[in-house]
């Protein structure tokens, strides 16, 4: 497992500042947008990063109650934030291993992900499980289903040049490594009795409607849609009688692409 170094910004919403490995920056993010002001309750500034989006990615609140919150710096890799109905603590682990603590009253329903926005060329792919079940989200519309790597024609595991598009996707994998150029960076996730998937956001400078940019996301999951209001049967992560929801994220650039 080789070298991989993480800085967070606890103050500003526990937002992961820096993901490098051999000493390749793979965050991309956007400067002076006003992110140091925020409050519970506003509307989502996106600085890039790799935000925690929880209890969901897309509704109420828009990427989630965590991003706008201080969260506490608590040593030895430890950080915290507490919101209205739930807490979530994170450890980050030389490696990098990122376990987390989810705590809540059982029966409580959410979505999280590691909503990493990634700084890639061109010629940038992503891999996953051939034939994985994927749910479409076309920037406008509902979701609609198909197969990794092209649900309904559009093929999605490479990032190409802008061509004025904006597409979501949540496949049905555990695990997925982003290449380019000679670079590697691979995510697995783990958690018992819990919905995985890895999330992709493909904006091709068509979002949003005014001023639009290109932002490309790379988001490992518990659940399988963006949006919590939508969940069905088996779509959300529940929390049970012990009233804690665990699980790990390990970040490398080791690949053993599926």
């Amino acid at each position: 497992m080789g070298s991989v170094e993480i800085v967070t910004d606890p103050a500003h919403g526990g937002r992961w500042t820096s993901l490098r490995t051999g000493g390749r920056e793979w965050l991309w993010r956007r400067d002076g947008v006003g992110r140091e002001s925020v409050s519970p309750g506003d509307a989502f500034v996106d600085a890039g990063g790799l935000e925690e989006c929880v209890p969901t990615v897309r509704g109420t609140p828009d990427h989630g109650d965590a991003w706008s919150r201080p969260w506490v710096r608590e040593g030895d890799g430890r950080e915290s934030v507490r919101c209205e109905r739930f807490s979530l603590t994170r450890t980050i682990r030389y490696g990098a291993e990122v376990d987390y603590v989810l705590t809540a009253d059982p029966g409580f329903r959410f979505v999280w992900a590691a909503h990493a926005l990634l700084d890639l060329s061109q010629r940038a792919t992503v891999h996953l499980p051939e034939g994985a079940a994927t749910r479409l989200y076309p920037d406008n519309g509902p979701w609609v289903e198909g197969s990794w790597p092209a649900p309904r024609g559009s093929r999605l595991d490479r990032f190409g040049p802008d061509d004025g598009t904006a597409v979501g996707a949540v496949v049905d994998a555990d695990r997925c490594c982003v290449h380019d150029g000679s670079h590697r960076l691979a995510f697995a996730l783990q958690a018992d009795g819990q919905p995985l998937s890895i999330a992709l956001w493909r904006n091709l400078g068509g979002f949003p409607d005014t001023h639009p940019y290109r932002s490309t996301g790379v988001e490992p999951m518990l659940g399988r849609v963006f949006g919590l209001a939508e969940a069905g049967p088996g779509d959300a992560a529940r929390v049970p009688r012990s009233g804690e929801v665990r699980w790990r994220l390990i970040v490398t650039q080791d690949c053993n692409c599926p």
